[in-house]
């Protein structure tokens, strides 16, 4: 019986339910705007998407309608919808919201490393992410670096153990990564993701947050460099 349990269990594991057809077709239209596969201001048709995933028109206009939602996409005035152009008003409400999240998710990461008996494991998931990174960088591999950054943001805050931050959080991310993906990544900010995890591992909250805080406000200075030649970082707009 005991084992007829165990087996039950492993099947149920094994069986979990997959993601909806809208799931999957939000998740690979997503990826697309994502890697720039669709450009910013290019408009998507409904059918064409579907015949490119291979898709009912149904899922993947549940797709779309999402995606709006989520800020990657707009409606077009008469009809259909296109990928977001970033203007500067966008970034600079981005990051007004994005820095003073990630600034007390390392301040909380780093206070639950204090409170830790040895060192969590996700301060180790934190140096492997780290170093995927420093190997995509040096090997020009511009697509993995940026999703590794994004990743070792995502660990801290789920380090931080503050299930709201953690969900306002994942409602900014898509966003941030398409930023992120718009951009190189200095050397000097890859330093400062290293500074940020050894003050997290340390334990050290307001060390964490101050140099998370000067990582975010590089970030954005490289940011509209990229995007409009110049540095606006608290200018008005």
């Amino acid at each position: 019986m005991a084992g007829d349990t165990a087996d039950a269990g492993a099947r149920a594991g094994a069986e979990a339910p997959r993601p909806s057809l809208g799931a999957q077709a939000r998740e690979a239209v997503r990826q697309r705007i994502v890697d720039r596969r669709y450009p910013m201001g290019s408009r998507l048709v409904e059918r064409e998407v579907a015949e490119e995933l291979r898709m009912s028109r149904v899922p993947v206009r549940e797709a779309l309608r999402a995606l709006v939602s989520e800020g990657l996409l707009e409606l077009l005035p008469h009809s259909g919808v296109r990928v977001r152009r970033l203007e500067r008003i966008d970034v600079r409400h981005l990051y007004e919201v994005w820095e003073p999240l990630a600034v007390q998710a390392s301040r909380l990461a780093a206070r639950r490393v204090a409170a830790a008996v040895g060192e969590p494991l996700a301060v180790a998931e934190l140096r492997v992410l780290l170093e995927r990174a420093e190997r995509a960088a040096a090997a020009g591999e511009g697509e993995r670096e940026v999703a590794a950054h994004t990743a070792f943001h995502e660990e801290i805050v789920a380090l931080a153990g503050n299930p709201l931050l953690t969900r306002t959080m994942e409602q900014l991310g898509w966003q941030l990564q398409l930023l992120f993906g718009m951009r190189e990544e200095p050397a000097h900010m890859r330093s400062q993701h290293a500074e940020m995890l050894r003050h997290i591992a340390a334990g050290d909250g307001e060390a964490a947050a101050a140099s998370t805080l000067l990582h975010v406000r590089d970030s954005r200075r490289v940011a509209e460099r990229s995007l409009f030649g110049d540095d606006g970082l608290y200018t008005s707009n």
